[in-house]
C-alpha cells in the first residue's frame, strides 16, 4: 500500500537560496531510490515542501536511512528557522477518485 508523506522546511531568511539548493539536489537522487513513486519539491514563502509517495513502508524506512536523506539533513541544519515538520497522511477517499487519490 502507498505511503504518502510531507515534509515541511522553513528557511531561515538569509539562507532560502542555499535551501533550494541543497533540496534541487536531493530531488535527482531520490527519485532513484526503490519504491519512490512521487517526490516533488515545493516553495512558497521561505517554506520547502517534499510530497513524497513510497510504494510500501518498506520502501519509506529504506529512504529515511538512504544516503540522499542524510545529505538533506546534515546540509540544511544550520540553514532552517526550526526543525523539519514530517507527516505520514493517509487518504480519505472523496469526490472523483481520478482527482481525489494519488495515483502509483
Amino acid at each position: 500500500m502507498p505511503v504518502v508523506v510531507t515534509a515541511t522546511f522553513v528557511a531561515k531568511p538569509e539562507s532560502v537560496e542555499a535551501v533550494r539548493a541543497i533540496c534541487t539536489k536531493a530531488v535527482e537522487r531520490v527519485h532513484d531510490e526503490p519504491g519512490c513513486q512521487l517526490y516533488a519539491l515545493h516553495e512558497a514563502d521561505g517554506s520547502f515542501v517534499f510530497i513524497e509517495q513510497w510504494a510500501d513502508a518498506d520502501a519509506l524506512k529504506a529512504h529515511s536511512t538512504a544516503p540522499a536523506a542524510a545529505e538533506l539533513f546534515g546540509s540544511l541544519t544550520e540553514h532552517l528557522a526550526g526543525a523539519p515538520e514530517i507527516k505520514m497522511l493517509q487518504a480519505v477517499p472523496a469526490g472523483d477518485p481520478a482527482k481525489g487519490l494519488l495515483r502509483s
